[in-house]
């Protein structure tokens, strides 16, 4: 890196630990179903529910031709975030189903062209994020893809979190499978599209290494620095590497982090993606008192929500944020 690359990534490193508290978001397809499929609810986090319910993908990217969210709206969400006192904003770009939230030139399996909708919501986002003051991420499931027959995952030898439900998709495609085709032919390229086409980037979210290679990882992790050297990457890319760490789901510390870079993912009730059933919400005073223990510890607050299948954020979700905003 030159000298140049090396204070922009201490100037993300300062602003990062500055930061402490920020929004994610859980968005895609399995907002329409919400949980539930075939008269079936799930007890789990919704962004799972094509794994959970081994939905052929004939039948789960059909709903693509349903998603049409007229109400998203990027400015409210933004203002949303500003509201709540946090100075970031984390989206899923792809998740482990495959479809992007963004327009790719690599696979026609995304939002603006495979769906009703045709606009290209990170790319709102993006624009909204700058107008506002608020520094934007994106979330991109490296390894595990359910749509494509090479997706990661299959090394794994357990069920997801004890569910029966795979890592990789072994129910369409049952065939030997090679993790370096897939990162080839669509994550590399597609992880370079989000940093090619959006603007600057405070960070990217990778998750779920499983079958990565630590070669792999490090050409990832050289790509992101190669567009956007003040772009952090988090641990979750794999193998040792990242620029900060990247705590288990939920996982509250109680130890000092000092001067390390340290983010802890949360949600705001039992779920990433949007479930309508579930309303246990943490409360706003809940809320504050987890950011507040984080933040003496040198932790950063990443806080999730998801968004419904119109685009909407769940109202007692943005009245909690709102209400738990940290007070000057």
């Amino acid at each position: 890196m030159t000298n140049e690359d090396e204070a922009k990534l201490e100037a993300a490193r300062k602003w990062f630990k500055e930061a402490q508290y920020g929004m994610m978001v859980h968005w895609g397809l399995y907002a329409l179903l919400g949980g539930e499929w075939k008269g079936r609810r799930m007890n789990t986090i919704g962004e799972w529910v094509q794994a959970y319910y081994r939905i052929p993908n004939a039948e789960y990217q059909a709903l693509a031709k349903a998603f049409n969210p007229i109400l998203f709206n990027a400015d409210e969400w933004v203002q949303l975030v500003r509201d709540a006192g946090m100075k970031y904003l984390v989206v899923t770009s792809k998740h482990h189903d495959g479809f992007a939230m963004f327009h790719s030139k690599v696979s026609k399996y995304n939002v603006v062209d495979a769906t009703p909708f045709k606009r290209d919501v990170i790319g709102e986002l993006a624009e909204a994020c700058r107008k506002h003051g608020v520094k934007l991420g994106l979330y991109y499931s490296q390894d595990l893809d359910w749509s494509d027959p090479d997706g990661g995952g299959y090394t794994h030898p357990d069920d997801w979190c004890g569910e029966d439900a795979p890592w990789t998709n072994n129910w369409d495609f049952k065939g030997e499978k090679d993790f370096s085709r897939y990162f080839e032919r669509k994550s590399k390229p597609q992880v370079e599209e989000i940093l090619t086409q959006y603007g600057d980037l405070c960070l990217i979210w990778f998750d779920v290494p499983f079958t990565i290679s630590r070669e792999q990882s490090q050409e990832l992790y050289d790509l992101v620095k190669k567009h956007q050297p003040g772009c952090l990457i988090n641990s979750r890319i794999g193998n040792g590497l990242g620029d900060y760490g990247s705590a288990d789901d939920n996982y509250i510390p109680n130890d000092d982090k000092g001067t390390m870079l340290y983010e802890t993912p949360a949600t705001l009730n039992d779920t990433w993606g949007y479930k309508a059933f579930d309303q246990n919400w943490k409360s706003a005073e809940r809320v504050a008192e987890i950011r507040e223990h984080l933040k003496v510890r040198g932790v950063n607050y990443l806080l999730n929500v998801g968004p419904d299948a119109l685009g909407r954020i769940p109202a007692p979700a943005a009245q909690i944020l709102r209400d738990a905003a940290p007070r000057a």
